[in-house]
């Protein structure tokens, strides 16, 4: 079978697109792009979404908003953080919803990561923990809005054989 996708985005929404630049700069990221191009948003100034991509998007066609797109590595997949105004929004969801409910950052030095996170004032849910049979070490904090993020050091050497596909 061929592959038919890749990694894109993953967009969160947020309250302070400012706040939340800093934030994620925190955690390693930088600023890609300010703006999203086809959204028709920028990250300076308030910008009315398209009628037909705020249809596409089922948001309301009157929708505007600031974003921008925030990269780690110059990899994929990039994060876009968009801020809408005048939408009334929901908490995220939480461990035990449905649905995405985090995203994982492998870290190199989960305990040394978390010292310096705790020092620039992020929020953790847990502080780094053991999983089953040490195999990797978790913590989860959270973004100025709420939404989960899982920082995780994997100790592949302690992990049973992984099985090879198509080999």
């Amino acid at each position: 079978m061929n592959q038919r996708f890749g990694w894109g985005h993953i967009n969160i929404n947020v309250e302070d697109l400012d706040v939340s630049v800093r934030f994620y700069q925190k955690l390693g990221f930088e600023v890609f792009l300010p703006g999203i191009p086809y959204l028709d948003m920028d990250a300076e100034k308030q910008n009315t979404m398209p009628p037909n991509t705020a249809g596409a998007l089922g948001v309301p066609v009157s929708t505007t908003g600031r974003a921008c797109i925030m990269q780690l590595d110059g990899g994929f997949p990039k994060v876009d953080l968009t801020e809408f105004s005048g939408l009334k929004q929901r908490d995220p969801l939480q461990n035990q919803d449905r649905g995405l409910v985090r995203f994982c950052l492998v870290s190199q030095d989960l305990a040394s990561d978390y010292d310096y996170l705790l020092s620039q004032d992020v929020e953790f849910v847990s502080p780094p923990a053991s999983c089953h049979k040490r195999m990797a070490d978790v913590a989860i904090c959270r973004d100025p809005d709420g939404t989960l993020i899982e920082l995780l050091q994997v100790y592949l050497d302690r992990w049973p054989p992984i099985p090879r596909v198509n080999a």
